[in-house]
């Protein structure tokens, strides 16, 4: 199955932008022929194609499902931008396609980036879950400093992975299954003491990612992969 993405829809029908119009014909799709839509938010809709141009293409609606109606738990990685955006990319395309909730660009002390391309970041999103043909897409957050994001509350259990410490329990033996869970990760120098001592006064537990110090990007692809499989039902994945 070939997956497009719209949020434009309109009663019984759907507008497919430029890019979805040029994605149906690179599948050789024509009036008439049937195509599946999802509009990010868990809806896959069974369309016809009614019009094709250039710039844009129209399906009417036949069918509407939720292949994945909601998780019991959701995953929330606030996670700095790298020195390296592609690195950042790469991340987003990962834990969209592994299955993640929500994320936001975290500004830290130590952070070598700040500034983000949000709207590159949605498109990544986009195509991602186009090609893993998932039907909800991760809410991407604009960036947020630090001291700022932790005062917002936890919503589920709430971790800071650091390796200032070296002892703190690994985050798979800390966490529940079955629970929201919100998931700090910081830039490549790690957090700073200043960053980690309001943080757990806020409510977060430090964890350890494991023996190896990962890459940022790395450290989200892997809470984002464990997360998924801690609560994967032989019956249900989560």
């Amino acid at each position: 199955m070939q997956l497009l993405f719209s949020k434009l829809i309109n009663g019984k029908s759907i507008l497919l932008d430029e890019a979805e119009s040029r994605h149906l014909k690179v599948m050789r799709l024509g009036l008439n022929d049937i195509v599946h839509i999802t509009d990010g938010e868990g809806n896959l809709y069974e369309s016809r194609i009614t019009f094709i141009a250039r710039e844009q293409a129209t399906a009417e609606i036949l069918k509407t499902t939720r292949p994945h109606s909601g998780k019991n738990c959701r995953l929330h990685i606030a996670i700095s931008p790298t020195k390296s955006f592609e690195r950042f990319e790469w991340f987003l395309e990962k834990a969209a396609e592994i299955g993640i909730a929500e994320i936001s660009p975290l500004i830290c002390h130590r952070s070598e980036r700040v500034k983000i391309n949000t709207e590159r970041l949605r498109r990544i999103l986009v195509s991602a879950i186009k090609q893993s043909l998932r039907t909800i897409m991760p809410r991407l957050n604009d960036p947020v400093i630090f001291a700022e994001f932790i005062k917002k509350g936890i919503a589920g259990q709430g971790f800071i992975a650091s390796c200032v410490h070296g002892d703190e329990k690994e985050i798979q033996y800390a966490y529940t299954k079955g629970s929201d869970a919100l998931v700090l990760i910081g830039p490549e120098g790690d957090f700073t003491a200043e960053e980690i001592a309001p943080a757990l006064e806020a409510g977060y537990q430090a964890v350890s990612l494991g023996e190896s110090r990962l890459r940022t990007e790395t450290a989200g692809v892997y809470v984002s992969a464990l997360f998924n499989i801690l609560n994967t039902k032989t019956e249900e994945k989560c």
